[in-house]
Order: structure tokens, then C-alpha cells, then sequence
């Protein structure tokens, strides 16, 4: 703008210039040399006159010309100079700008005031209330739970589970009344967020979980592979095996594949839901999730390192679990910017390619020398079992979780269970010709 301000001052400038040279011209020019004087006639050269005048409109008129055609190739100079200065970069409005999703976060709650630890990391780490809006749906009507999420205000939408009846149960199974309250619970919940609120994708947390500083990154990064392969249908926060040994804390950046369904802070979409919902289970759901007939061949995303741990001992399952395995799970405290990476190699053909020629090309060892050897630099390594009691032996030596659902392990892709031991990459894995899992493996 400056640029063409200065030319225009200067083309005017120069106008003006010539046309007081011309008026400068025009007074000073001497006119044809005058005959002498005649005493007799007073008026001497007063017939010169008119041809003097015809003679300066002419010399105007040329002159006047001129300026015209300098005065065009000015404004032809000038216009060149616009056509050829770029343009500055437009600035996008919002509303031009692509729009992240929305994922709501949906916390699970019952009568744990404890929920302040998990509300707490969730709305510290959160990077946007708008495209992660919290909500916390709580069962039992336990006052003081309630008046700790009430606390919160507007920052999470509370809402309630409104039935809160004891749910008909068959007598054998009354011990485990509040399995068919959670599942009750969830399904009402999910039925909130997907019907009601009509969101497209969300994160399912429970109130007894803290969360890693890349939670939301974590998820927001996964989102899109997610919707794109149809082999996958969740994204999970938690490693099974994640206890501290067992896990390479210095690449938390690395994901997996898993058959095993490991909730723990997951995420799902709408049309998961539109599936499972009208044939939604009474009790158990979880294990319900790992059944053939719901997991149809499809696989999760997992972590590394875990990017949830649960610090609920009070439960269901009255601490048990809890005392063995998951107490020890290790948290990620490393912000990966998983936005930025590309993680195309999470998709069915591309990870079987890189994954099971990294598995099967590591020379196989046994255990009694994996137990006795240390170290990185020795490289991965490949620890095979060939049947059930075989693969329960060696994870229960390693420290792994040794339990089976319909066959299939935990963490475990196509049966191979990826973990660390005395700091070198191993993976517990079934012979190369493995052609499925074996439900009766359980």
C-alpha cells in the first residue's frame, strides 16, 4: 500500500512539475522579432497579434498532449507495478478454518468421592473445553460424590443415572449384583452420549482412573485411524502388561495393534455403538466386549506405556485385581506429540508387514537364558509356546498377565504378546504358521 501510495505522489508531483514548466514556457517566450517601431502608427505591431495567439494555442495544445501521453504511461506503469506485487496472504476466519472434532470425555462415577483425583488430571491436561467436554454420569445417588462433581460447575455436565433399583438377578448370582448395576449404568450413559447428545466419538473413563499429560493427545491423534480401518474398533489407554519392568519407558511414542479388548480409558465411535447397544449385556460387559461375536476379528490401538493407571482399590472385585496387577501399572509422565507423527502404520496391511517380520526374524531364545541375559544392545528376541499351558508357564515366569479370553491374550496380537524383560524387546509368540485363536483356550 505504501509502495503505491509513493507512486501516485510522484506521477502528481510530476504533473504539476511540467505544467509549471509550461506556464514558466509560456511567459517567457519571446515572441517573433518585431519590425521597428513607426512613429506614425502607435499600434504598431498590433496585426502580429492574432498570429501570435494561433501560434501559442498551438504550441499549448502539443504540450498538452504530451503530458496526456506521459500521464498514461504512468498510469500503465502503475498498473503493471499492482499486477506484479503479489498479494498478501488471507488470513482464514474461523469459520473457514478445518474444525477438530469434538470428543467428549464421559467419566463413569458411583459413590467414590475419590473422583476429585480423576476430575482433577482430566480438566488439568484437557488443551480445549470445547472439543473434550467432560461428562460425569453418576449411579448410586451417593450425596457426597455428587457434591464433589457439583463442585465443578460448569466445567462438567453432570447428569444421573435414574434408575437406581437393585437389578433382578439369577440366584447364583447375587454376589455379583454390582457387575449388572455397571452394566446398567453403561449402557444408560452411552445411550446420553450417543442418542441424546448425539456426539460422533468419546472416551470412556471411569472415576477410579488418573490420566498422562498426552491423554488427550494421545486420543485426538488416534481419532482419525479409527474412523479410516474398519479392522479396528477401539483405542485403549492402557497396556495390560504395563507394569514398570515390563515396559520401554524411553519410547513411550510406540503403539500397537491388540485382539485383546482392554477398556481402562477407551475410546469408541457412534457406529460401535449402534452395534453393541440392542444387544447390550446384563452383567460383565467388559469380558462380554472380548467375546468372538463382539470382537468379529476387528483389533484395538494400545500404548507402550500406559497413558491411564487406576487408583481405585475400593470395587467390585474387592481389591484383588488390584493388589496383583494393576497398582503396578506404569503411567506415561512424557508428553509425546502425537498429532505430528504419522501413524499410518497402525493399519491392518501396513503393521502385519512390519510387525510379524520384526517377530519372526528375532532368533528365538529360551527362557532359563532370556532370565539370565541383560541388556538393549542385545537385541529382540523371539520366546515361542506352543499351546495353552505352554503360553500360561512362560507368562506367569515373566511376570505378564497369564489369562485368556476366548484364546486370546492380553496385549496380544495374533497371539503374540509384546513386553520388555531385563531391558531387551521380547515377544512371546506362537509358532509362524498360527492360523487363529482357540476359544476354549480360557
Amino acid at each position: 500500500m505504501l509502495k503505491k501510495t509513493s507512486l501516485a505522489l510522484g506521477g502528481a508531483a510530476l504533473f504539476l512539475a511540467w505544467n509549471g514548466l509550461l506556464l514558466l514556457f509560456l511567459w517567457s517566450r519571446p515572441g517573433p522579432q518585431n519590425p521597428p517601431k513607426n512613429p506614425q502608427n502607435p499600434l504598431g505591431n498590433s496585426k502580429l497579434l492574432p498570429a501570435q495567439l494561433l501560434q501559442l494555442a498551438q504550441d499549448a495544445e502539443a504540450e498538452l498532449r504530451l503530458q496526456r501521453d506521459l500521464l498514461l504511461q504512468i498510469q500503465k506503469l502503475s498498473q503493471n507495478r499492482r499486477q506484479k506485487t503479489p498479494k498478501p496472504p488471507q488470513i482464514l476466519a474461523s469459520t473457514e478454518v478445518e474444525e477438530l472434532p469434538v470428543i467428549p470425555v464421559l467419566v463413569l462415577a458411583c459413590d467414590r468421592s475419590s473422583v476429585r483425583r480423576c476430575l482433577d488430571k482430566i480438566l488439568r491436561y484437557r488443551p480445549s473445553a470445547r472439543r473434550f467436554p467432560v461428562i460425569v454420569s453418576q449411579d448410586c445417588g451417593h450425596a457426597e460424590t455428587a457434591k464433589v462433581i457439583a463442585s465443578y460447575g460448569p466445567a462438567v455436565a453432570h447428569i444421573h443415572q435414574p434408575d437406581l433399583s437393585d437389578v433382578a438377578v439369577p440366584p447364583e448370582h447375587r454376589k455379583f449384583q454390582g457387575y449388572y448395576k455397571i452394566s446398567r449404568h453403561y449402557r444408560w450413559a452411552l445411550g446420553q452420549v450417543f442418542r441424546t447428545f448425539r456426539y460422533r466419538a468419546a472416551i470412556v473413563v471411569e472415576d477410579d482412573l488418573e490420566v498422562a499429560p498426552d491423554f488427550f493427545e494421545y486420543f485426538q491423534a488416534v481419532l482419525p485411524i479409527l474412523q479410516r480401518d474398519p479392522s479396528l474398533w477401539c483405542a485403549s489407554a492402557w497396556n495390560d502388561n504395563g507394569k514398570e519392568g515390563l515396559v520401554d519407558v524411553g519410547r513411550a511414542e510406540l503403539l500397537y495393534r491388540t485382539d485383546f479388548f482392554p477398556g481402562l480409558g477407551w475410546l469408541l465411535l457412534a457406529e460401535l455403538w449402534d452395534e453393541l447397544e440392542p444387544k447390550w449385556p446384563a452383567a460383565f460387559w467388559d469380558d462380554w466386549m472380548r467375546q468372538p461375536e463382539q470382537r468379529r476379528g476387528r483389533s484395538c490401538v494400545r500404548p507402550e506405556v500406559s497413558r491411564t493407571m487406576t487408583f481405585g482399590r475400593k470395587g467390585v472385585s474387592h481389591g484383588q485385581f488390584f493388589d496383583q496387577y494393576l497398582k503396578f501399572i506404569k503411567l506415561n509422565d512424557r508428553f509425546v506429540p502425537f498429532t505430528q507423527m504419522d501413524l499410518s502404520y497402525l493399519k491392518k496391511d501396513q503393521y502385519e508387514r512390519f510387525f510379524l517380520q520384526q517377530v519372526y526374524s528375532a532368533p528365538e531364545i529360551k527362557l532359563d537364558q532370556l532370565q539370565k541375559e541383560t541388556g538393549k544392545d542385545l537385541g529382540a528376541v523371539r520366546l515361542q509356546y506352543r499351546g495353552r499351558d505352554s503360553f500360561k508357564a512362560l507368562a506367569k515366569a515373566l511376570g505378564l498377565m497369564d489369562d485368556l479370553k476366548s484364546g486370546v491374550p492380553r496385549a496380544g496380537y495374533r497371539g503374540i504378546v509384546s513386553f520388555v524383560c531385563r531391558g531387551r524387546r521380547v515377544f512371546l509368540a506362537p509358532p509362524s504358521d498360527w492360523t487363529g485363536y482357540d476359544p476354549s483356550w480360557s
